[in-house]
Order: C-alpha cells, then structure tokens, then sequence
C-alpha cells in the first residue's frame, strides 16, 4: 500500500502548463503517516521535550525584578540573563548566528540531518500536531477511511476535536514567543482575564499572527515546509559525502525484494519482504529504499519500522539504518575528513572569540553633541563658552556614576557637573558646558573628553571647541 493517498479532489494536476504542454505542477497528495515504535523514536522523545520544555518555561523566569530573557525592542535592549545587548552590540548577534551555521555545518558533515530529525522546531511541533491527529481520528488506516467517508456526526466531532487541540497548541506557541518581546507575565494576565484592551496592539497582533502560522505549517503544510521552504534541504547536498552517516538502505542485503512467509528465505530474495512500512512511516512520503533523497530529515522513523518487521522474520536488523556510503561499500568509515575538521575549526575560533568579546565588552557608552542654535557664548570675564549634550549608556547590570575629565587642551575646563549617575541598563542625558580663553588665532579646537566609571573603564570622544574669529568646517 502507498503511503501517499490523493483525496478524491486531487487525483489530477493543476492545468498549469509550460509552453511543452506538460504540466508544471501538481496537487499536493496528502501523506498518511503509520505511528511507529522504536530506539530511535524514544531517542527523538529525549531531544524533542527538553526543547519544548525550554521554550516554554524560558520566558517565565525572572533575573532580579526583570525577565531573564527579554527581548525588549522599544527600549532596543535584548536581556539574557545577566547581559544586555545594545543595538551597539548587534554585531554580537551577527558572530552568534556564524557559530549557529558552522556548527550545523559540522554536524552535517559528520551526521548529515540530525538536526532536522531531531531537534528542528517544525519537526518537533509537526509531531505534535500528529499526535493530537492520531488521539481524535486514530491511526493510519483509520483516518484514511474517515476522509472517505461524507460528513456526519463523529467525523465532525472528530475534526472538532483535532482543530481544537491544535489551535490551543498553537495559541501556546505564540504566546510563550511573544513573551520572548514583552513581558509575559502581565500579558498572560490580561489574557487570561480577556483584559484585550490593555495589550499592546503590536502584540495582539503577533499573537495572532503566530497562531496562525503555526497552525498552518505545523498542521497543513508540514512536510511542504521540508520540502519547498526549508534552504538547508537544499544546500545540505553540499556538505555530505561518501563518509556523512545518513538513513541508508542496504540494497546489497535487501534486493531482489518480495513477500513471504516468517521465518523463511528464498534463495533467489533479499531480506526487503516489500511490506512498505518504511514508506508508510515517513513524515516526508518518500522511499528510503529509492536512495538517499534531499527529503529525507534523519528522523528514523524508517529504521523503528524495519527493525520491528526484520525481527518479526528471524532476520537480521539493519537493513535499513544509519551509515555511511563507503560503508555500505564494504570500506571504512572516517569519521576525520579535512572538511569536518576545517567547519569545527572555524567554529571552534567563532566560539572562542564571541566569548571574549562577550566578557570584554565595553558597558560604557557616550556621545558629545554640540548645541547647535548658538556657535559660543561670550562670559562676562572674557572667556568663552560651548554648550554640549552628553548622552550616557550605562550597559551594566549595576547603576554607575561617572567622572568627566578633559585631556586635551589644557586652557579649557569643565563649568557643568563633573560627576553624572546612570541608573542599570539606562541612558541619561547630561549638559556640558566648557570654558577657557582660546589663545590668539584659534577659532576651531580639537577638544578629548574623557569619562570614567568607577570600576576604572574609560572611554574618551572628541568634538570641536569653537572661538570667535570665524570657523572652520
């Protein structure tokens, strides 16, 4: 039996047509996948729900009197724990997403699609969504023949049921996201007591969104995503070769295939009885006996299935399971390849350098803006007077006081405060007023200003001081 079955509205192609007259498109089938048991399965249970569990829980602890992770962009500062990053610091994010890449390139590279079979969050939440499909319409063959049936009562209610539990899975998905933006406890609360006017319009409107979308790709799209949407289904071909460990079939050990009865072997027959269980099983609807195909996600759910139906028939397992080519080959496996070691290098240096830059960060931050309306004042003593703004960021988790100074020149000096506080996490505004006699001939001063916290970071800015007489651009 194939695993993929067309509804009755999609046995034909869109009559969408190139200038051949073949058809350049057609409906998607709808897959109907077998619920498997297995190693590998109970494996993917282990990687899959710590992840969930992270997720969700992440944007309910709290650091002090904040959220630990806080994504607060009105305020353009992203808090993790006990950092914060300023839009100052974006490049941070840039170097974390090139460690994420190389780190997905060397695990590609040594165990091809892991990833996606394990730990990817449409893989995660689409087995979600088909377990509450296989809970309200039971299994494979159950569901197939519900589709068939017209519409009554306990179909309805069945359907009911399973957009219910989605939608609500799906409602839960996007507010644990949007708490990553916004505080979530207060907007849980106005939820929960449908207080819908005092949410910010941007976050009903993610919520939403969200919902929506995880509604649809976890629910309808599901393997379309892998297949259409997804770059890394298309690139992964790059970084894999004959050493790259993937879901294989041995058609050495399988081939020719045919049916039979438990226990024997024909002598003139592999082991592969063409059960098509391991079609039935695959989220994606592909044959794995077909050879490796860029569908294919890692998940194993193929190798839980062969191994049950290979033990049922007293043979061997591992007629379908995780190798390499050259193994498959007869040949050995190596696992060190100049290509792996170079992504792990790369990455390695990545990681090692982010983390400096991390520690070694800056937490101060200053500007100097000169008062535009006015050049100078002229003082009643003769000397003369630029008016600045001083715009403080305090990045630290602690508030801070920080002394002015001024290094260069020596004929100037400081009228304003010298001594400005910045609370944790905040930006202040301050004036700054500088005074001195210019001596003759200068109109246009390079000025250094230097500002020290009390942990004895320093950092120094440069303007202009200008003098009558005329200026210099």
């Amino acid at each position: 039996m194939n695993a993929r079955v067309p509804n009755p509205d999609e046995t034909s192609p869109v009559q969408l047509t190139g200038f051949s007259g073949q058809h350049l498109y057609k409906r998607r089938e709808r897959i109907y996948t077998r619920y498997v048991g297995g190693f590998f399965q109970k494996l993917r249970f282990f990687t899959g729900w710590p992840l969930l569990i992270g997720y969700f829980v992440t944007p309910w602890l709290m650091w002090g009197d904040r959220q630990a992770v806080l994504f607060d962009l009105p305020a353009r500062q992203f808090h993790i724990l006990g950092l914060t990053i300023w839009p100052q610091d974006l490049w941070l994010l840039g170097w974390l997403l090139m460690i994420a890449a190389f780190g997905l390139f060397t695990m590609t590279t040594v165990v091809g699609r892991l990833w996606c079979g394990y730990t990817c969050p449409q893989t995660v939440w689409t087995a979600i969504f088909m377990w509450a499909e296989q809970l309200t319409e039971g299994q494979r063959h159950q569901r197939i023949r519900l589709d068939a049936q017209p519409m009554s009562l306990n179909k309805f209610a069945r359907r009911t049921a399973k957009h219910t539990l989605w939608l609500g899975w799906a409602a839960l998905t996007a507010l644990a996201f949007v708490g990553y933006f916004t505080p979530i406890r207060p907007l849980a609360l106005d939820l929960a007591t449908l207080e819908l006017g005092a949410i910010n319009g941007w976050a009903l409107f993610w919520l939403v969104f969200f919902t929506g979308a995880t509604y649809v790709n976890a629910g309808w799209l599901r393997e379309q995503v892998c297949l259409y949407m997804c770059p890394y289904a298309r690139f992964q071909s790059a970084m894999i070769d004959r050493d790259t460990l993937v879901v294989s079939y041995d058609a050495t050990r399988g081939e020719p295939r045919g049916s039979r009865k438990r226990g024997t072997q024909p002598a003139d027959a592999g082991d592969c009885i063409d059960c098509q269980l391991c079609v039935q099983v695959c989220p994606t609807g592909i044959d794995i006996r077909d050879g490796l195909q860029y569908a294919c996600i890692g998940c194993a759910h193929c190798i839980d299935a062969c191994a049950q139906v290979m033990d049922k028939m007293d043979y061997e397992p591992g007629l379908i399971r995780y190798t390499t080519q050259n193994a498959l080959d007869g040949g050995p496996a190596h696992w060190l390849r100049p290509r792996s070691i170079g992504y792990a290098a790369v990455c390695l240096v990545l990681m090692v350098a982010f983390t400096g830059a991390v520690f070694m960060r800056s937490t101060l931050a200053f500007d100097v803006i000169r008062e535009r309306n006015v050049l100078f004042h002229l003082e009643n003593n003769g000397e003369v007077r630029n008016d600045y703004e001083l715009k403080l960021m305090n990045k630290s988790q602690a508030d801070e006081r920080y002394q002015l100074a001024l290094d260069t020149p020596a004929w100037l000096s400081i009228k304003s405060e010298t001594i400005v506080g910045v609370p944790a996490g905040d930006v202040t505004s301050a004036e700054l007023q500088l005074t001195g006699n210019p001596p003759e001939g200068i109109t246009n001063a390079l000025v250094e200003i230097r500002i020290c916290s009390s942990t004895g970071e320093c950092q120094t800015e440069e303007t202009r001081f200008l003098a009558p007489g005329g200026t210099k651009s």
